[in-house]
């Protein structure tokens, strides 16, 4: 599928794929080590009766990274001033993985722009922790980087992934796709060489990390940084998605997150993982289109 691209007045270069010319418009946000094209499995079925409409953000695929990110805000005002300039007034947001804790913190800074909200597999609103590690790689639980130069040298979560994309190692990041996102269903041979040549695009791995330890919508600190209230701030309605199997973001996130919502609720995916996308598109589709309608 071919994609578009937009100069922001940022100086960013961000492409993105737009299907379909219905005036309601999806947005889909794509997670960390993923762009755009991994959305391919429900873009087709989506566009039939909405404008879709999936960017590469900054650092990921085959947009720019001109400025290093500070926080997830940085990528999701990306995504506004790419909305902005094909001149799109509302819409319907959908956020994977990273990509819903950037969509949460959208529909806080713009709440009467966001109609519907969708988390899918979504990192808490308190953020995503990496912690510490013992000399046998265990987790410290409570034990937290203070600062992204110390994260950067965690030997399991993080240094690895770099090491990957610094090496263009894409059997590695293929092995790591395959044990922890593919756990029910495996794509075709041909769209996992696709998928895994976009993830290796991804210019931004230790950037990512941090912000996503730093992220904090909540009241109070998360272990690393302090709050900012901002989800009371969400007012749309939303629709959060979680899969049963899913081996990288737990329950415990999503409920937290929905406990803090005004006008949230919970749908679990029986027979997936991480990656619904390709484990149960059919379904993922069905419930867009019920939220939305």
């Amino acid at each position: 599928m071919n994609k578009k691209y937009s100069e922001l007045n940022n100086g960013e270069k961000v492409f993105y794929i737009d299907k379909g010319s219905h005036e309601d418009v999806l947005v889909l946000l794509h997670g960390n080590m993923s762009s755009s094209i991994h959305f391919l499995p429900i873009i087709d079925s989506l566009s039939k009766i909405y404008r879709v409409i999936a960017p590469d953000m900054r650092g990921f695929g085959d947009s720019s990274y001109n400025a290093p990110i500070r926080s997830l805000n940085d990528l999701g005002d990306d995504v506004l001033l790419l909305l902005e300039s094909l001149d799109i007034k509302k819409i319907n947001l959908l956020g994977w993985s990273t990509g819903g804790a950037i969509a949460l913190k959208m529909a806080s800074d713009r709440p009467n722009y966001v109609k519907k909200l969708i988390l899918l597999e979504s990192a808490s609103y308190r953020g995503y922790p990496i912690f510490k590690k013992d000399k046998n790689g265990n987790s410290l639980i409570g034990e937290y980087y203070d600062n992204k130069k110390n994260l950067s040298q965690d030997t399991v979560q993080v240094l690895p992934f770099y090491n990957a994309f610094e090496n263009n190692d894409s059997s590695y990041l293929n092995m790591i796709w395959n044990k922890f996102i593919y756990t029910v269903n495996k794509p075709t041979k041909e769209d996992s060489e696709l998928f895994i040549s976009e993830t290796m695009k991804q210019q931004n791995i230790v950037d990512i990390d941090w912000c996503l330890t730093i992220f904090n919508m909540s009241n109070s600190s998360n272990g690393v940084t302090d709050g900012d209230g901002s989800i009371k701030k969400v007012i749309c309605p939303v629709l959060s998605l979680w899969s049963e199997k899913d081996i990288v973001v737990p329950e415990y996130m999503i409920d937290e997150t929905i406990k803090e919502l005004k006008n949230g609720r919970k749908v679990v995916l029986t027979n997936s993982g991480h990656n619904p996308l390709i484990d149960c598109p059919k379904e993922v589709i069905m419930h867009i289109k019920g939220f939305i309608s």
